[in-house]
């Protein structure tokens, strides 16, 4: 169950609520609370220059929870390490994975710091498993396999799915991403899962697209999309799960779900299992 903290003082908590972060910008998009005007603002503009941003975040959201009912019910995984968690909403990951089996084990590493205060205080595992929290940046991959807590709450020696959920598109740079994920996977055994989803251009209108490339270069977007071929390398190595690379949308819905046009999501997302 959920349990509620007093209000969080920003600047106690490290926190710049005049500058906006994706985390809190992604709670905005999904009716969370737990955001400043300056995260409102850009969610607002980002959303006025693209006006199916929010369906996408919702997308995305919905295929972490259809995900990890997969990983838990069919897979039998029962270790998650979920990095940008963002901030705590409806069926989290450990919520999802739980309610299947009450065991499993969860690790969130965020870098910001209002979700790690939040974290702490509403994400609270089941009495049988267990949840644990990192302070620490996905470009930093070696802070979060040593960070103690990853020891204490996971045996690396067991499979582990790896969750980088609307995180790896703030890894800029062609190339950048695919490093980071290799040394991750690289540090868990086989039958070990990826879970992955990214903002794509790919669906976009030349001009919509040209848009993009102008808002990165003049630093008014965080978010690095990246086409289908360089998203699909993540995988290299792995079993894909069928229905393999698809928008977020189209990974294994649920019946009755009414899939909206590729152009109004703009999300990639795959999984798949480490040989």
């Amino acid at each position: 169950m959920l349990t509620y903290c007093s209000p969080v003082d920003p600047v106690a908590s490290g926190i710049d609520p005049n500058v906006a972060h994706p985390a809190r910008r992604y709670n905005y998009w999904l009716g969370g609370k737990d955001n400043f005007a300056a995260d409102r603002a850009s969610g607002d503009e980002l959303e006025r220059l693209f006006p199916k941003v929010r369906l996408g975040a919702l997308a995305n959201r919905a295929m972490l929870q259809r995900a990890t009912r997969f990983l838990a019910a069919e897979a039998g995984i029962r270790q998650f390490l979920d990095i940008g968690t963002g901030l705590p909403t409806a069926d989290n990951t450990h919520e999802v994975a739980q309610r299947v089996a009450p065991e499993s084990r969860i690790v969130y590493v965020d870098n910001d710091p209002l979700v790690m205060v939040h974290a702490r205080a509403l994400l609270n595992s089941s009495p049988e498993g267990r949840t644990a929290y990192i302070e620490a940046d996905l470009n930093d991959p070696e802070r979060i396999l040593a960070d103690p807590a990853l020891e204490e709450t996971l045996d690396l020696k067991q499979p582990v799915a790896l969750m980088l959920i609307a995180v790896l598109h703030f890894i800029h740079g062609d190339g950048a991403a695919k490093p980071i994920v290799t040394r991750l996977l690289d540090a868990l055994p086989s039958g070990s899962y990826l879970v992955a989803t990214h903002a794509t251009s790919d669906f976009g209108t030349p001009e919509q697209q040209a848009l993009y490339r102008q808002l990165i270069e003049q630093g008014k977007s965080d978010v690095w999309t990246r086409p289908r071929d360089e998203f699909a390398a993540l995988f290299d190595g792995l079993e894909l799960i069928d229905p393999g690379v698809v928008p977020a949308s189209e990974w294994r819905p649920d019946p009755g779900t009414e899939i909206p046009a590729r152009s109004d999501i703009n999300v990639w997302t795959a999984v798949g299992r480490k040989p």
